[in-house]
């Protein structure tokens, strides 16, 4: 969509950012180490970023997935509404923190066959669950528990479709710059450039 409206704001900083935003990010800056370019944005309204932060993190401890299978589940979500930033980001994680084979995220980057059947099975019926907005088949479903996932897995991944719904539109109208350490793993969906591969 090449045609999308962007937004004129800035990215705040700590220094720029009214009070209340200032709290927020000094918050997330505890939580992360820095200031990420999304959240820099997602500061104008503190509340956005307060409930994104707050919805990462349960979903991170409350899933009931592993590490793996919570970076698949956010790579899924951001591969179906072409985030750019959030797949460089979550590549970025994915290859450095938590587990994910390079090949299994590669895949996912360029719509090709998942090599691990199961995380294959949880990315194609996330993107299901992103696609029908929350109305998957009963084909879908049993393939779902067939790969040894359960309902209360389903509830997980609605979370994660709500908090990467924050950030992945937020990059949308932001047209976020990649931080730089995930430069390495930019990424655009194909046949657009709305890759923003520029460091913030």
């Amino acid at each position: 969509m090449t045609n999308a409206a962007k937004t004129s704001l800035p990215m705040l900083s700590l220094e720029t950012a009214a009070p209340e935003a200032r709290e927020v990010l000094e918050r997330a800056k505890k939580q992360v180490g820095m200031v990420p370019n999304m959240y820099a944005y997602m500061a104008h309204i503190p509340g956005l970023l307060e409930t994104y932060l707050f919805g990462y993190e349960r979903f991170r401890n409350e899933s009931g997935f592993t590490s793996p299978e919570q970076e698949v589940v956010f790579l899924a979500v951001s591969r179906e509404n072409a985030c750019h930033y959030c797949m460089a980001a979550h590549s970025f994680l994915a290859d450095t923190q938590s587990g994910v084979a390079r090949a299994v995220t590669d895949a996912i980057r360029n719509d090709e066959p998942i090599p691990h059947p199961q995380l294959g099975t949880l990315a194609t019926f996330t993107r299901t669950m992103v696609r029908t907005r929350g109305r998957p088949t009963e084909a879908d479903l049993t393939a779902f528990l067939a790969a040894g996932y359960a309902d209360r897995h389903v509830f997980g991944i609605i979370l994660a479709i709500g908090v990467k719904t924050l950030s992945n539109y937020t990059n949308h109208f932001a047209d976020t710059p990649l931080d730089s350490f995930f430069q390495g793993r930019s990424w655009a969906a194909p046949g657009t450039t709305d890759a923003c591969t520029c460091a913030g």
